[in-house]
């Protein structure tokens, strides 16, 4: 795409972007992983402690967006086993975890609730980033990639975009002219990654040089391709999964290389009583742009 065309899309993506923010904010108004070379991560001292400098970058051509999201899965069963999957409700799609949820949610007993909650869908955005400082790695200063990333970082590019006074005004975080740097600052509190400290500069051209705006657009990636469908298991495949981890499925379980008796390690069936049914709590909150990367390491130990 040339500067001129780019400069065009930026007029109009900015109240799409905008509407997509508030749809997400207020819901009630309306897996293959990526941990590859394409996505950027910041890497923290051994306290967990680490800055950078980042740049959001605009939705490229046939995105609509410029984020995706993605629902995932990630919890151990009583065989001992993980289910570490993607759920297909990222694409409007039933999902066997969220069902079976749905299930122990309205059996009206606590435990069955804790279970559906250790269950729930774990949420994660994507976008295409410009890095333009990161102490820990240099090598990726002036290079594009994608980031993964939750919700705490969401909100503050929706806070960017849809401030909460009116002495302030909307700043489009993904524009590359007046857009602003991000300055990613995380620390490990309480044991867990915080962001708390992150805060976005003030608002400026990425480069004044049209040429260098034109090249870093051109190496963005397509985030539709993170939600293709067929980066999805079916929902059979999910199904044989779930069963497995959680020794439900008519094929005795494996657990560590040991044949089981199916009767000895299923789980028992709901007891249900006759209350109205509610909906599961469908999402956690999770900024921790780890937690499946960490699941797939213990799987891969059992």
């Amino acid at each position: 795409m040339d500067i001129q065309s780019l400069r065009k899309m930026r007029n109009s993506d900015f109240g799409a972007i905008s509407s997509a923010f508030d749809k997400v904010a207020n819901p009630q108004a309306e897996q293959k992983s990526f941990s590859d070379e394409r996505l950027w991560r910041l890497e923290g001292d051994k306290a967990g402690n680490g800055t950078a400098t980042l740049r959001f970058l605009p939705r490229v051509e046939g995105d609509e967006l410029p984020w995706v999201r993605v629902f995932s899965h990630g919890f151990q069963g009583p065989t001992g086993l993980w289910y570490i999957e993607r759920s297909l409700t990222t694409i409007g799609k039933d999902d066997p975890v969220s069902e079976q949820n749905s299930v122990l949610w309205n059996t009206g007993l606590d435990s069955d609730k804790e279970i559906a909650r250790k269950q729930k869908r774990r949420l994660a955005y994507y976008s295409n980033i410009y890095v333009v400082k990161d102490p820990g790695n240099p090598a990726n200063e002036g290079k594009v990639f994608l980031y993964k990333y939750g919700k705490k970082i969401f909100d503050k590019l929706n806070d960017l975009m849809n401030p909460g006074f009116e002495d302030e005004k909307p700043v489009n975080p993904f524009d590359l002219w007046a857009g602003a740097n991000f300055k990613l600052k995380i620390r490990k509190v309480e044991g867990y990654p915080n962001y708390d400290k992150s805060e976005f500069d003030t608002p400026a051209p990425l480069f004044d040089d049209d040429s260098e705006l034109e090249r870093v657009y051109n190496e963005e990636r397509s985030l539709s391709e993170i939600v293709d469908l067929k980066q999805f298991k079916s929902y059979e495949d999910l199904k044989t999964r779930l069963n497995t981890v959680l020794a439900l499925s008519a094929e005795p379980a494996k657990i560590r290389g040991v044949d089981l008796d199916e009767n000895e390690y299923r789980a028992p069936a709901p007891t249900f009583k006759a209350v109205e049914a509610v909906a599961a709590p469908t999402s956690t909150v999770s900024d921790d742009d780890d937690d499946l990367d960490f699941f797939k390491r213990l799987a891969e130990e059992d």
